[in-house]
């Protein structure tokens, strides 16, 4: 048997399954994460920890278990010492503190450097690994020279189970070539820098077993893979042309593509187990949701049935970049909108509309990476929490005018985890394989045409209030 974990945004999800993909048992524990100030979202490694060991002891009780693979978050950074305790609460891909230090890191690598390295010209931001360092360097000069290491979250709890710090290819993307060797030009603009990066590993290399104390002692792990990579096998993808839409706390949308023109925004990722991945990661998705549930005090079942009933003349418009933005527009400074709002407009409209405002941020997304791979995909496989919700699947497939095919299961990215570590240790053949004999999809959504005209124009409205809310959103009143 085998057990996938990923360690999310908000929780650690994980299931046993057998040697045919099914999931036997399944695990699920949320955690908090922490806001001190504005644009500082920090969360505890070790509660990380405690719940990936308390998933190993609940799934491994009466089952052979023969390996394990782990995902996680990327652009979360823990910061550890030689003996792997945690210097600091880690800082996640959400957190924005670290936007001047980026800046000051972007302005000195040129376009041409970008497109050597990346495949695109693609920026580095607040949540980019160098500019954590940086950060880190200038403001914590005693706790910087103390970190022997900086790992992602999965690579963090492999390690203090494994005792082997290993990362792997597409987590460190950002500061490797398209060769995966790591850019030393680029590093060198930090002294200690690429010493504190963890050595590199395929997704299903055997890189440890678990120490004797924790549940599993003796079971290998394999490397893992970012939520991106383990989401995009656990959700079926797997050939040329395909799309990927994983919904979770924010939104992840791929293509397979073997061109490569170019495109600002775009993380077009070095070929990787005969794929060539091009993708964009917004920064808020089901977080949209998840806010706006709150801020009009439903539950989250609630929130949907009432933007189902929404008066569609009422929808205001809305912008979701509650946490700034990421792709394709790289923008810490955006800011989250309503736009369009009357005296009739009440939360039935509100909650349509911040559903509506999530698809028209993936639409803008798909459209880069078509640009980026040179076609358009030929189906999009759809997974995550926020493809659970038939309503904003079909919202989706209208913005989008493409057909969603969605995975039976919610976890992509546990089940991406644990097919890389059945190839791991031989029981599957290949990833390709594992993901067209294992992954069961329970419905296509396919686009309303009648739709298209609505949310073309709405569409239209989005792109332009970005651009015109732009010079407010700088203004120090607005200051994060």
């Amino acid at each position: 048997m085998l057990i996938g974990i990923d360690v999310g945004t908000t929780a650690v999800k994980a299931a046993l399954f057998d040697e045919t993909g099914h999931a036997l048992r399944h695990f699920g524990e949320t955690y908090p994460t922490s806001r001190p100030q504005s644009g500082h979202v920090e969360q505890d490694p070790k509660i990380w920890m405690d719940l990936v060991t308390k998933a190993l002891f609940e799934l491994s009780q009466n089952a052979s278990i023969k390996a394990i693979g782990l995902c996680s978050q990327v652009n979360t950074h823990v910061f550890v010492d030689k003996n792997l305790e945690v210097l600091r609460p880690a800082l996640t891909w959400q957190d924005t503190r670290c936007a001047a230090d980026a800046a000051l890191l972007d302005s000195k690598i040129s376009i041409d450097d970008k497109i050597k390295w990346w495949g695109a010209p693609l920026p580095i931001d607040a949540s980019h690994m160098l500019a954590r360092m940086a950060y880190i360097a200038r403001t914590e000069p005693d706790l910087w020279a103390r970190t022997h290491s900086v790992l992602a979250p999965k690579d963090y709890c492999i390690a203090a189970l494994t005792g082997e710090i290993v990362s792997d290819p597409m987590t460190n993307f950002g500061i490797l070539d398209q060769s995966l060797a790591v850019i030393e030009s680029l590093m060198a603009l930090l002294p200690g820098a690429k010493e504190r990066v963890p050595k590199i590993a395929p997704f299903t290399k055997q890189i440890g077993i678990v120490k004797q104390g924790f549940p599993c002692a003796g079971v290998p792990f394999v490397t893992g893979a970012m939520d991106a990579w383990s989401g995009l096998f656990g959700a079926g993808v797997s050939e040329e042309g395909q799309g990927l839409y994983l919904s979770g706390t924010s939104e992840i949308l791929g293509l397979i593509s073997s061109q490569k023109y170019p495109t600002p925004g775009v993380i077009a990722f070095a070929p990787c187990e005969g794929l060539t991945l091009h993708a964009g990661p917004t920064q808020s998705g089901g977080a949209s949701a998840a806010w706006g549930a709150k801020l009009l005090g439903l539950s989250l079942p609630d929130f949907f049935s009432g933007a189902a009933q929404a008066d569609l003349n009422h929808v205001p418009l809305f912008l979701p970049h509650l946490e700034g933005e990421r792709a394709p527009l790289w923008d810490a400074s955006a800011k989250g909108s309503f736009t369009g709002l009357t005296s009739a407009t009440g939360p039935r409209e509100l909650a349509r509309a911040m559903l509506e405002g999530v698809a028209y941020s993936a639409r803008l997304v798909f459209e880069s990476l078509e640009a980026s791979g040179g076609r358009a995909p030929s189906i999009i496989h759809h997974s995550g929490g926020g493809s659970r919700s038939d309503l904003w699947c079909q919202i989706r497939s209208d913005v989008l005018g493409k057909a969603l095919k969605r995975t039976a299961t919610s976890d992509a990215g546990v089940l991406g985890a644990a097919l890389m570590a059945g190839v791991g240790v031989g029981l599957f053949s290949s990833l390709a394989q594992a993901t067209k004999d294992f992954v069961p999809f329970d419905h296509v959504f396919e686009p309303h045409i009648n739709q298209s005209a609505y949310h073309d124009a709405r569409y239209q409205a989005y792109e332009l209030a970005y651009q015109q809310l732009k010079p407010i959103n700088t203004l120090s009143a607005f200051a994060r």
